[in-house]
Formats: structure tokens, sequence, C-alpha cells
């Protein structure tokens, strides 16, 4: 299992693309895999035959964990050429650690991998390549999964002990610590008489719960969820994606303090700026222009006034990102993909325009790779491409603050001459994170991106 990403500590094997038999090519996709970070294709490190898939579809497993074994081409001819060996042929074990490396091919354990401990030439063999027990490590750095799951059952970490890379803890060695737990408060204790007298005493008391220590404001968690499903229901098994979703969303919610406001902008300029050049800028690029480039670069020299709001929580300190990269919600068919403007204050707003849109595209192609959704620094949604005119979004943690546009409707307003107008109004909406941000510099915020976008009508705004 490759590292697709600085943090990711496990992945998902969604799809294999082959099966045991099939010749593959170098570089050749062999399986889809999901992570915390990005779902993205495995590229086969060498060509030959698959010998065997080692890890089932939808099963999750430490970075460096063996999932394939391939019989090289050039294993394959020495196979040929050797003389008759024994009627079982020896299996070479390497002890070898997962690559560091870009290439999420070069880090698939594989026979073919020209390194010490590989099966001898003209042996017939396959070289399995296994990963050593790693040592424990005494680092307190857990994936959102794990951090979720001992919130959800009372664990105290420090207990549980990591048998992923470098001693990291997994997803399963939680599980399997609630699992012991339970069967040590559920066994009965010794007794020291023969079973029938036991039978006829009195009944033992029922077994304390387990205890919950470590982790705050946690609380153990119910044996089962009351939901039931009856006849005509329609049971929806909860996929990697979904899963990866829902433990991001618990993640913010759990440890970022959400409050949340709510301002009104008169975009009427904003609205014939676009009509007006719209056609154009479709006749040159090849594409619309939307609303979207004019929220982001609103958003962006607002960051530079109050760059508070570009900032993150890390514990005892707060960290303001010097890079405004901006993060996009993209929602496709299945899940919601969360892909990354760098440096958005960089470009104009027909540049941004562009850059929406081909991560846009290449969301819902599921193209996106792990540099597309890492580094963003604020997020912009625009909930009102759906038709909604109020929302309350979720963080994207750890960021600080999430910022949701929404629709665009015809409204009557009073002006300053008490005249009434229809006027096109939206209002945005931000999620913050009260541990960092307080009302007075969100609304300051708010106000200025409203300025801004109040201010880009025909003849007084660049596209370029």
């Amino acid at each position: 299992m490759p590292q697709l990403g600085e943090s990711v500590t496990e992945g998902t094997i969604h799809r294999w693309l082959v099966a045991p038999g099939d010749l593959v090519k170098r570089y050749q996709p062999i399986a889809e895999v999901i992570t915390d970070k990005v779902n993205a294709e495995i590229p086969c490190p060498v060509a030959g035959r698959i010998i065997s898939l080692d890890v089932p579809e939808g099963s999750t497993v430490p970075v460096g964990t063996r999932i394939a074994t391939i019989l090289t081409e050039e294993e394959a001819a020495h196979a040929g050429s050797a003389p008759a060996g024994p009627s079982a042929p020896a299996e070479a074990v390497a002890e070898t650690a997962p690559a560091e490396t870009g290439s999420a091919g070069a880090a698939v354990a594989s026979a073919g991998a020209a390194s010490a401990g590989t099966a001898a030439p003209g042996s017939g063999g396959t070289a399995t390549a296994v990963i050593a027990p790693p040592p424990r490590t005494a680092g307190g750095r857990y994936s959102p999964a794990v951090v979720r799951l001992a919130q959800e059952h009372g664990v105290d970490l420090s207990r549980v002990h990591g048998t992923g890379l470098g001693g990291r803890i997994t997803r399963k060695d939680v599980e399997a610590y609630i699992e012991a737990q339970r069967a040590s408060a559920s066994a009965p204790p010794a007794q020291a008489v023969a079973p029938a007298a036991a039978a006829a005493s009195a009944p033992a008391p029922e077994p304390p719960s387990a205890p919950v220590t470590g982790v705050p404001f946690a609380a153990p968690a119910p044996a089962g969820y009351p939901v039931r499903s009856g006849p005509g229901d329609r049971v929806i098994p909860v996929d990697p994606v979904r899963r990866r979703i829902a433990n991001k969303m618990v993640q913010s919610k759990h440890e970022a303090p959400h409050a949340w406001t709510m301002m009104r902008v008169d975009v009427t300029d904003l609205v014939r700026l676009r009509e007006q050049v719209n056609p154009e800028f479709r006749r040159q690029h090849g594409l619309s222009l939307s609303y979207m480039p004019f929220f982001i670069k609103a958003v962006v020299e607002s960051l530079k006034e109050y760059p508070i709001l570009n900032s993150q929580w890390a514990g005892d300190h707060i960290v303001v990102k010097q890079e405004i990269n901006i993060s996009i919600a993209v929602a496709t068919e299945e899940a919601l993909a969360v892909p990354v403007i760098k440096n958005a204050d960089r470009l104009s707003i027909a540049g941004l325009n562009l850059a929406v849109a081909d991560l846009v595209a290449r969301a819902r192609a599921g193209k996106l790779t792990v540099d597309d959704v890492s580094g963003g620094t604020f997020t912009v949604n625009n909930t009102g491409a759906f038709g909604s005119f109020l929302s309350a979004p979720i963080i994207n943690y750890p960021q600080a603050a999430i910022l949701s546009f929404e629709a665009i409707t015809k409204t009557p307003v009073v002006l300053e001459n008490d005249a009434i107008a229809i006027r096109s109004i939206m209002n945005i909406c931000l999620s913050l994170d009260h541990r960092i941000l307080d009302g007075l510099v969100c609304a300051r915020f708010l106000q200025a991106v409203k300025r801004r976008l109040e201010s880009y009508g025909p003849g007084n705004v660049s596209l370029y």
C-alpha cells in the first residue's frame, strides 16, 4: 500500500482492476484506492503476471502492507531456463520497508522488486515481500478515523498497541482493543466450585461496564444504533467514500466549536457585468464565466485585509497561513470533493474561472491527485448553484472558517431615499471556529467581502 500523501497512514482497496493470472505492463493501473485525502489508481511498478491479490476489496490496511504479489518477466524467464528443482518451489521472504516515494506504484510490494532477499534466479519461485513489525512509537498523531472511534467508545489511545507503519495505531487496532475490553468485561469471574454447584448458586452480578478514560467528553457507545430496517426498507451499505466524509464531518464538529453569521449583499451590478461579458468570454475560452471567480476574488482580497481568517488551530498556538489557497466544494452524484486553488490571490478573475472549471471537471471524473486536495487554507462554497438561500456549512477542518454564497434572487428592497426597487440580493453565510475567531473580526471580514462584491459592475472591474 503506497503512501498517497504526507499524513496518510492507511488506504482502502476500493476495486481491483486486475485478477490473478493477468499479464500487466509497467505503470498499468491495477487497483483503485481510497484514503482520507484522495481517491487514486495504483500503477503497477513492474511488468509481469499477477500471482495473487492479497487484500480483498473493501479492506483498509496500513501503508506498507503487501497487497499484491507479481512474478516479473525476468523471474519468469529465469524460471523457464532453470533446472528442475524440488516439487514445492522455495519461497524467499524479504524483510523490506515501504518505499517513500511520490509514485503510487513504486510502493506496491512486488516479487519483481530488484532488492536483497528476492528469489534467487533460477529458483522458479516468487518472492513475497513482507513488512517487519515496526517498533512502537511514542508519538501522539492519530488518523481522524482512529480519533473518532476512540471518542465513540471511550478508549484511551495510550493503552492501545499500534501495528501500523512505525507503530502507528490503526482503526483495526482500536477495534481489536474494544473487542478485548468487551470480552474482558463480560467474562464471568473465576469460580473455585464445580459447575453444578455454580449453577445452583445465586446468579452472578452483571459485569461492570468498561471505564471511560483518556478521551475527554467521550462516553461508551451503545451496543448498536437504534435504527432497525423494516419491510420494504432499502439498506445502503456505507462505502469507504461515504465513511471518509462522515469521519471528516464528525471530526470537525467534535473538535471545532462552530459559530455562524450571515450578511445580505446587493449584487445587481455584478449580475449586469456577467450578463454583459459572458458571451465574449465564452467565445474566447470555450466555457461560460460563472459567478464563482468573482466570489473567490472578493474573498482572497478580504483575507489579505483580515489574515486571521486564513489560519488554523494548532493546540497551544494559531498558525496564520502565508499562502492563500482556496478550497472549493464540488458535489458529485456519489460524494463531495474539496479541491484546492493554490495561490488564488495571484490569479485574475479569468484565471480563477479557468482554475475552477478544471478542478470541477477532474473532480467529477475522479481524476484529482493528492496535490489537488492538499494545502487548502480557506473554503468557499457556492450552495446557491443548487437553489439554497441559507446554509450553515461545516468547517473544512483544520481551517478556521468556510463561506457559503447562496442563490441570487430578485428581491424588493427599500433604498436610502425610501424608494422601493427590485434588486439582485444574495446571502453570504460564514461558519467559523470560535477557538480562533470572534464575531467582531468575522463581521468586519464579511463587510469587506460585501463591499467588494457590491463594487463589481460594468466598467469598473477587469477580468484579466
